[in-house]
C-alpha cells in the first residue's frame, strides 16, 4: 500500500463531530504506553506523525486519520491507565462506547497488546467487549523486537491461550522498528476498502 497522503481530519469527543464523508475507518485501541503511536507512525509511513509520548493516557479524544483520501484511521484514548482518574476513565469508557455501538463506517478493529506481557484483565475485557459488538478484530502483539525470536512461540501461544480469539480474528506478530507486521496489516486494510 502507497500512503501518498496522511492527515488530522478531526478530533471528536462525541458523536456530531464524527467524520460524514461515509469512508470506511479501521479502529485502534490498547492499553496506554502500547505503542499505538509508533504502530500508526509505521502503516502511514512517517517519523512523528502521531506523537509519541513518554507520559501515558495523553490521546483523549477520538483521532480520525485521513490515509489517501479514502479510509480513516482512528485512533482512541488508551485504557487501564493507573493515573488517569477515575473520572477521566468513565469519560474515555463512555467514548470508546459511543463510537463501537453506534459507528456504521467501523469497518474492522486493530487490539493492541504488547506482546512482553500477558493479556491484562483490561486487555480480556476489551476483547470480549469488542466480540459483543460483534467486531472483526485483528489482535496486534507491539513489540515482538524485544523479545528473542527462540521465544516467539512460547508468547504467542500464552496471549492465544489468554485471549481464545474466535474463528476470523487473528493475531499479528508487530514491530515498529524492524517493520514487522506492516504488509500484513496493510493487506487487511487494502482487502476491506476494496470490499463493497
Amino acid at each position: 500500500m502507497k500512503i501518498n497522503s496522511v492527515e488530522l481530519k478531526i478530533s471528536a469527543v462525541r458523536t456530531s463531530q464524527y467524520p460524514d464523508d461515509n469512508k470506511k475507518e479501521f479502529l485502534m485501541l490498547g492499553r496506554s504506553n502500547v505503542g499505538k503511536s509508533s504502530f500508526i507512525n509505521t502503516l502511514v509511513h512517517r517519523k512523528n506523525f502521531a506523537r509519541t509520548s513518554s507520559r501515558p493516557g495523553k490521546t483523549q479524544t477520538l483521532n480520525f486519520y485521513l490515509v489517501n483520501d479514502s479510509f480513516y484511521l482512528v485512533d482512541v484514548p488508551g485504557y487501564g491507565y493507573a493515573l488517569t482518574s477515575k473520572k477521566t476513565q468513565e469519560k474515555f469508557g463512555k467514548m470508546i462506547e459511543e463510537y463501537l455501538s453506534s459507528r456504521k463506517n467501523l469497518e474492522h478493529v486493530f487490539m493492541l497488546i504488547d506482546f512482553r506481557h500477558k493479556p491484562t484483565k483490561d486487555d480480556l475485557l476489551m476483547y470480549n467487549y469488542l466480540k459483543y459488538y460483534n467486531l472483526k478484530v485483528t489482535v496486534i502483539a507491539t513489540k515482538v523486537d524485544k523479545i528473542s525470536k527462540g521465544q516467539w512461540d512460547k508468547y504467542k501461544n500464552i496471549i492465544l491461550k489468554e485471549l481464545d480469539l474466535v474463528q476470523g480474528d487473528e493475531l499479528v506478530l508487530f514491530s515498529s522498528l524492524s517493520k514487522m507486521g506492516k504488509e500484513q496489516i496493510q493487506n487487511i486494510i487494502e482487502n476491506k476498502i476494496s470490499e463493497e
